[in-house]
């Protein structure tokens, strides 16, 4: 749990695994992006009638590399309720296990999911 988030628990955990590097060693970028999708559409479900897509994925900011062995925590806050859309923020953190053991933040993202039916269609998000 990190005290620095309003929320007392990610949305989201999981650790970083050697499939996932790039040829420099570290984590593909597109692998953080599809978790934080995920972390998102977990915060937006609980505000939606049913499903929900994404339709936007705002600024990614990556500020630190990610390793192998990392524990990625996406912490996330519904920041805009619209009439059919959610604004989602997800905010990572690298729980590093290797000496000097430190948690440290290495991206940020903003995501718009639009709540649907089975059909796709739009559906008002609940007040």
């Amino acid at each position: 749990m990190s005290s620095g988030h309003p929320n007392c628990c990610p949305a989201l955990r999981v650790v970083m695994m050697p499939r996932d590097t790039n040829p420099n060693g570290t984590i593909f970028g597109g692998v953080l992006l599809s978790y934080i999708d995920q972390a998102g559409a977990i915060e937006a479900r609980k505000h939606a009638p049913r499903r929900v897509v994404t339709v936007a994925i705002d600024r990614v900011e990556f500020k630190q590399p990610v390793h192998v062995g990392d524990v990625l925590s996406f912490f996330t806050t519904l920041v805009k309720r619209g009439r059919t859309s959610l604004t989602v923020h997800v905010e990572v953190e690298a729980e590093r296990f290797v000496p000097p053991r430190e948690t440290v933040p290495v991206t940020t993202a903003t995501l718009v999911f639009v709540s649907v039916d089975e059909e796709g269609r739009p559906l008002p998000v609940p007040p």
